[in-house]
This record gives structure tokens, C-alpha cells and sequence, in this order.
């Protein structure tokens, strides 16, 4: 009896260990996603006054644990009886992913309208902040939502042979991983400003090292979310570029002699840019039609 249960945990301990190191190239491989959904996140929950900063976040992760728990086990069935379509699901994602990140350089290259941001709500009447929240928040779980499928589905492609409770155990730490460590980034990035401020006000005069420090984090907030979108559109395009590449035999073996990154970033933004013009036409052919419907 000692020995069969010393034998089951043995068992537990190679599962663990298997679930450890495989959870570890999985968070490699999500790892761009990661980077976009942290660049998207800090951009959703800043512009509001301090106190509702954190309450704004809060909201954003409870939607953000409700998607996976919508996601995780749908992605669990179709990988038990319906495998061939995680990997199409992947590569439909990566062509999502590609475009997003091509309409970004394509929007920053040859022109949006800049717009002013109306979600400041520092700069609107109190009576309209709750419905500017709820519109920010709701836009945020969204994203996550399209985010948390990619990562997930990413995460189940580098497991998909295995068996299925070592799929659930690293899938399930990949998305855990997902939603505490980037949403833990973001809250401390959008109270940088305010660290900052209470740095500055912490002691008189304004020579001090803490009122350096002070305003240092106070500059230095929308530099570091501006820096977290060109990095999150650098990553969009590798993952999405790497997915191609590592699922799509004839992409594998093209052009062998070409760096692996430099190989994903081109495929991703090839694939992208095709996307955002097959977007343009069809939207373009769409009003036409309806115009002539009008007629």
C-alpha cells in the first residue's frame, strides 16, 4: 500500500515537472500577445481621475477572468474531439493578429485623423464618468477577449499532442499567468503618475532626489505607454508571423536562409497588409452596393 502510494506521488511529481517546463515554452510562445494586451490594457485604464483608476482595472480583470473561463473549456473540447480545429482557429487568429498590428503602421505611415480623446473624463461633467467607464471597460474586456483566445489557443497548440490533462493543467497556467502578471504591470504603470505626484509633494522644495524622482515618473508614463504600442505592434507581427511560418508547410520551408525573426516580422506584415487592403475593397464594394440599393 506505502509503495503504491509513494508510486502516485511519483506520478503527481512527473506531471508536475512536465506541466513546469511545458508551461514555460508556452508563456514563450504567448509572450507577444502578452505584450500587445499589456500595451492595450494601460491605454484602456489611464485618463481618469486617480480614485477610479484602480476601481476601472478591477472591473477590467474580473472580465478578463470570466473570458477564460468561457474560452479554457471550449478550447478543451475541441482539442479532445475536434484537434484539426484548434490549429485552424490559430492560424484565422494570426491573420487577426497580423492585421492589427499592419493597420497600425499602415495608419501610422499614411495618416488617421488624430482625434481628440474624449475619454479624458477629468475633462467632463461628473454625471457623464460612469457611462464613459462603462464604455471603456466593456471595450477593454473585448480586446481581452480576442486577446485571451489567441493566447489560449496559442498556448494549447504547443501541447496539442499531449494528454489531455496536461493540456488543461499548462493551458490553465498560461492563462493564469496571462491575467495576473499583465494586469498586475498595469496597475502599477497607471499609478506611476501618481507615485510620482506623492513624491513630489513629499517633502518642501522642489531640488530634492524624491522630486526628481517625482517628476521623472510623471513624464514618463505616456512615453512608456506609447513604448508599449510600437512594442505590442512589433510583437503582433512576429507572433502572427511565427504562427504562419511554424503551421504552414510551403511558409516553413521558404526562403530557409532568411533570420527566423526577421522571417516572422515579414510574413506578418505581408499577411497583414493583404488583410487591411482585402478589408478596404470589400468595405468599398459594400458601400457601393448599398448606394445603389438606396438608388
Amino acid at each position: 500500500m506505502a509503495s503504491g502510494f509513494f508510486a502516485v506521488l511519483d506520478d503527481i511529481a512527473t506531471l508536475m515537472d512536465d506541466v513546469a517546463s511545458m508551461s514555460k515554452v508556452a508563456t514563450k510562445k504567448t509572450a507577444g500577445i502578452l505584450g500587445d494586451d499589456l500595451a492595450v490594457n494601460a491605454e484602456k485604464a489611464t485618463g481618469f481621475v486617480a480614485s477610479r483608476e484602480i476601481p476601472v482595472l478591477w472591473a477590467i480583470i474580473k472580465g478578463s477572468f470570466l473570458n477564460k473561463l468561457i474560452i479554457l473549456p471550449i478550447a478543451f473540447l475541441l482539442s479532445a474531439y475536434l484537434p484539426a480545429a484548434v490549429k485552424i482557429i490559430l492560424i484565422a487568429g494570426g491573420v487577426y493578429l497580423a492585421y492589427e498590428g499592419a493597420e497600425k503602421i499602415i495608419g501610422y505611415f499614411f495618416g488617421h485623423k488624430n482625434v481628440k480623446d474624449e475619454s479624458v473624463t477629468e475633462t467632463l461633467p461628473v454625471t457623464e464618468t460612469p457611462e464613459l467607464e462603462k464604455k471603456k471597460i466593456k471595450e477593454a474586456i473585448i480586446t481581452d477577449f480576442i486577446l485571451s483566445v489567441e493566447i489560449v489557443i496559442i498556448a494549447l497548440g504547443t501541447v496539442v499532442d499531449q494528454p489531455l490533462k496536461v493540456q488543461i493543467l499548462v493551458v490553465s497556467v498560461v492563462a493564469l499567468l496571462a491575467t495576473v502578471g499583465v494586469y498586475g504591470i498595469v496597475a502599477l504603470i497607471v499609478r506611476m503618475d501618481d507615485y510620482g505626484i506623492r513624491l513630489i509633494n513629499w517633502q518642501d522644495g522642489d531640488d530634492g532626489l524624491s522630486d526628481k524622482v517625482g517628476r521623472f515618473l510623471v513624464r514618463a508614463l505616456p512615453w512608456v505607454i506609447k513604448g508599449l504600442s510600437v512594442i505590442g505592434t512589433l510583437a503582433l507581427l512576429l507572433v502572427s508571423g511565427g504562427i504562419f511560418n511554424h503551421n504552414l508547410e510551403f511558409l516553413h520551408h521558404l526562403l530557409p536562409g532568411l533570420p527566423s525573426l526577421l522571417k516572422d516580422f515579414l510574413l506578418g506584415l505581408l499577411v497583414g497588409t493583404l488583410a487591411v487592403l482585402i478589408l478596404k475593397i470589400l468595405k468599398k464594394i459594400f458601400r457601393i452596393s448599398s448606394s445603389q440599393d438606396a438608388h
